[in-house]
């Protein structure tokens, strides 16, 4: 959701909002989204400019991102999705925002309805999948399955490491046996001679 917050007339419009509510059933969605919308304007009106903040409300959490030009955006997730990655796809919509309508015309968006922004959709789809779209998440995901693959080999290399020892002890007493078997030889060639 994308809102303006002016100070000077302690007024927060809605630009533009987008919703995935698929997690929810049909019938709760419509309460749902007014829901998401109150909240996320009252957070915004009670947030300091600038200001990010995250509020935790049952098993979602509500990031929010106010510019210093007023310009704020909020977002709606569960748990699992991370605080950094929500405030850093906030500040790239915001920041796309902008370069698509220039503060001059936010004056005359008074209605959703008039706000000419059109990606706000296309943002939420990319943002589905953190690690498709922030690269700090992506290089988070590769060191885990990284640290997974290490873990292996080390038990591996341990694994191949017993049987190695258990090798090195059979030689060590197969060499004590083919010394035995040396000097039993020694021995019995001494009492034989052929002349």
């Amino acid at each position: 959701m994308i809102f303006h917050k002016n100070e000077a007339e302690k007024k927060v419009r809605t630009f533009k909002t987008s919703f995935d509510l698929t997690s929810f059933s049909f019938f709760q969605r419509g309460s749902v989204k007014e829901f998401m919308e109150f909240t996320g304007k009252l957070l915004i009106e009670r947030s300091a400019i600038p200001a990010r903040t995250t509020v935790k409300e049952q098993e979602y959490f509500c990031h929010t991102y106010v510019r210093s030009d007023g310009l704020s955006g909020v977002c709606v997730t569960d748990s699992e999705y991370q605080s950094h990655v929500a405030f850093t796809m906030l500040g790239k919509v915001l920041d796309d925002f902008v370069s698509k309508i220039h503060p001059s015309q936010w004056s005359s968006i008074n209605q959703e309805k008039d706000c000419p922004y059109t990606t706000l959709n296309e943002q939420l789809i990319k943002w589905q999948t953190p690690s498709q779209a922030d690269a700090m998440t992506r290089v988070q995901e590769e060191v885990e399955e990284t640290k997974v693959i290490l873990h292996d080999t080390i038990q591996s290399i341990l694994h191949r490491g017993e049987k190695l020892d258990d090798i090195v002890k059979a030689s060590e007493s197969l060499s004590e046996q083919s010394k035995m078997f040396y000097t039993q030889a020694k021995k019995m060639n001494k009492c034989c001679n052929w002349a």
